[in-house]
């Protein structure tokens, strides 16, 4: 039987413990602070990350692996296993994908298969976690990666940004819709569609947001199918735990998680924002 390595990025922001108990390898992706890479996850934490924003005029960039160290990772990975499954953040909103496919294709004596979330952050992890449960029991690799293909027809991902100025950045707003929103306190609802995130609705106050993203989870919630869903904030952590309790009351029988928008995610969305995803496991 053919042993299968998983990997994923940082972006799925699967802690230290999680991946040493579930035997996940996690590629870094940058942060840039003016003349300073990090390698997120590893030079630098969420917390330090978001006191770091509030210490800087500039707001940071972000880059994907390194080619060259993906195919390091393969090839020490390659001498223990036959078989690699990576699972990376949307190829939508990074190249990461496309470079993980181009490490594997170089490399002769494992056979690479990557998935594309078309996601990112916790529910890029469960993913990553789903496929490591498999490996685990003696699937195949293309057990797994069918099993991750089912499953992505039926996750999904919405966040309320609370400083439009990081999208507006970003390209997704223009300046007259920065102007506007920010007067009107539009929080935007976003979500993912075509492997980007684009606005899903505008709405006109972070509560009212909040409760649109609940409104979608009860939709599915309400069909009484096993559930992974995961809260996730921009260092606001009162928020998650205030939306962990409600979600965990409402829906007992789910799996609920709370997790944290990371520094090359958290750049994008910025501090104060939240979302809510979910899986369904079924």
């Amino acid at each position: 039987m053919s042993r299968i390595a998983i990997v994923t990025d940082s972006t799925a922001y699967l802690s230290e413990t999680m991946r040493k108990r579930h035997n996940i390898t996690m590629v870094p992706l940058n942060v840039i602070f003016g003349e300073d890479t990090y390698k997120e996850e590893q030079d630098i934490t969420a917390e330090e990350f978001y006191k770091k924003m509030k210490e800087t005029e500039k707001l940071p960039t972000t880059s994907q692996p390194s080619i060259g160290l993906f195919e390091e990772t393969f090839e020490v990975l390659g001498k223990e296993c036959d078989e690699i499954v990576v699972v990376t953040l949307s190829s939508g909103i990074s190249g990461t994908c496309q470079t993980a496919v181009a490490a594997g294709e170089a490399l002769e004596n494992v056979k690479v298969h990557v998935f594309d979330s078309e996601v990112s952050c916790l529910i890029q992890g469960f993913y990553a976690l789903e496929a490591s449960e498999m490996a685990a029991a003696g699937k195949s690799a293309a057990e797994i990666i069918s099993r991750l293909e089912s499953l992505r027809a039926r996750t999904r991902a919405y966040f309320m940004a609370d400083d439009l100025s990081h999208l507006h950045r970003g390209g997704r707003l223009n300046g007259a819709q920065l102007f506007i929103g920010s007067m009107l306190q539009i929080k935007p609802v976003l979500h993912f569609e075509d492997k980007k995130i684009v606005p899903f609705e505008k709405v006109r106050t972070e509560k009212k947001a909040v409760a649109r993203i609940k409104s979608l989870l009860d939709e599915d919630a309400s069909r009484g199918a096993p559930l992974n869903i995961a809260v996730i904030h921009g260092n606001c952590p009162e928020k998650a735990d205030k939306l962990v309790k409600e979600i965990k009351e409402k829906y007992p029988a789910a799996s609920v998680y709370k997790s944290h928008f990371g520094p090359v995610i958290g750049t994008h969305l910025g501090a104060g924002s939240i979302g809510i995803g979910w899986m369904d496991m079924s």
